[in-house]
């Protein structure tokens, strides 16, 4: 089954009802793909408008998983940041997330991932 960790640009195409991301929602559906997301993408793109309905919802069904920016994951965060030379904690977080499940990544900034660590080939643009 693979794995694909939803960034912030992910979350609106969703919202605006892009078919890619649809398409991976409907693969987590039936069981053929996980879907993550990161808290701090959740913060960056959260306004808790009646608009964000389909986020809503996926984030209150069972389909992704929302992982924590704990203390222990803050300092991996940080660590990969000095190493690589990024500040960015939402798309470290992304790339954290990424790299230890060996996941793909949905994104509208393929570039801003990369940077991070995170090999092309395992990105998927929306």
């Amino acid at each position: 089954m693979i794995a694909i960790v939803l960034d912030a640009g992910a979350l609106i195409a969703l919202e605006r009802g892009d078919p890619k991301a649809r398409a991976y929602v409907f693969l987590a559906e039936h069981g053929q793909a996980t879907l993550v997301t990161s808290a701090a993408v959740v913060a960056r793109v959260w306004r808790g408008s009646a608009r964000q309905a389909r986020i809503s919802r996926l984030l209150a069904s069972d389909l992704v998983t929302e992982v924590p920016l704990d203390p222990a994951m803050s300092r991996r965060i940080g660590a990969l940041a000095a190493a690589v030379g990024c500040t960015d904690v939402v798309d470290g977080h992304v790339a954290v997330v990424a790299l230890e499940r060996e996941a793909f990544v949905m994104t509208s900034d393929p570039e801003d991932i990369m940077r991070w660590g995170v090999d092309e080939r395992r990105i998927v643009r929306c």
